[in-house]
């Protein structure tokens, strides 16, 4: 890789990974367009949506990671939670992942814009009424949150996402979890995710191992940072944030899907 190259990767890698550590997500939802609209417009390099979804899963892995250890001691992690939905996301992000080599590179970006575009959508349902409520008391109907994190893991692990753009307006809107608390616990549960998703690529020979590793050291460095950044900024602007991130590279794919 030229120097301009890793450069713009670790550039792109410490924004998205700063981001998605501040609305609680593993950052493939804004690093995926990154890596697959950028380079390619600067001229530096050019990846396949195979290529960017294996970057991307390994890149989720440690940025989601690094964000939930930051938060670790801030008890606002739901441990039962993320013990239930797991377990079935990482079954089903392994599945997807593996899956997605029998897509065209076509069929992974329409993927990722309807999932981006569910994401946008749930996310202006009805606020929860428990936001003021502490970890220990949020009661939580485990059924569908097992389902909902088959269903997520499933189909996120096409383009190496741990799904946590899915998981957080799940869990704010369907299971009835407060925003901190979905935003801290959403990053462990997607950490386990990404070990589906970053196992299914590997064996699906889609992961560039140069590109990747310039995405994890940025993302080692920036999600802690986005992390404890969250604990300062009001609920309403988080949940704000991520509704124009999801809703911006949602319609970015999409236009680049029906003009081409």
């Amino acid at each position: 890789m030229s120097l301009s190259l890793i450069v713009i990767l670790f550039l792109l890698g410490f924004a998205g990974s700063f981001l998605s550590g501040l609305v609680g997500i593993g950052g493939a939802i804004i690093n995926y367009p990154l890596l697959l609209y950028v380079p390619a417009a600067l001229g530096v390099a050019s990846y396949t949506a195979h290529e960017v979804s294996g970057i991307t899963a390994v890149q989720v892995f440690f940025a989601a990671l690094s964000g939930a250890l930051a938060l670790r001691k801030a008890k606002v992690i739901h441990y039962k939670l993320v013990a239930y939905m797991g377990v079935a996301i990482l079954i089903g992000s392994f599945g997807g992942a593996y899956g997605g080599k029998f897509l065209s590179s076509a069929g992974v970006n329409t993927v990722y814009a309807i999932l981006a575009t569910l994401a946008v959508v749930m996310m202006f349902a009805p606020k929860t009424k428990t936001e003021d409520l502490p970890v220990d008391q949020v009661r939580i109907n485990y059924g569908i949150a097992v389902a909902s994190a088959l269903l997520v893991g499933g189909t996120s692990g096409v383009v190496g996402a741990g799904g946590a753009f899915l998981l957080v307006p799940i869990l704010l809107t369907v299971l009835k979890i407060p925003t901190r608390v979905t935003l801290a616990t959403s990053l462990a549960i997607t950490f386990l995710s990404s070990i589906g998703s970053t196992i299914g690529k590997v064996m699906a020979g889609d992961v560039l191992w140069g590109p990747a590793t310039v995405l994890v050291v940025a993302s080692v460095l920036a999600a802690p940072l986005g992390a404890k950044m969250s604990g300062k900024v009001p609920s309403m602007v988080l949940r704000t944030l991520l509704v124009l991130l999801i809703a911006s590279t949602a319609g970015k794919v999409w236009f680049e899907i029906y003009t081409k």
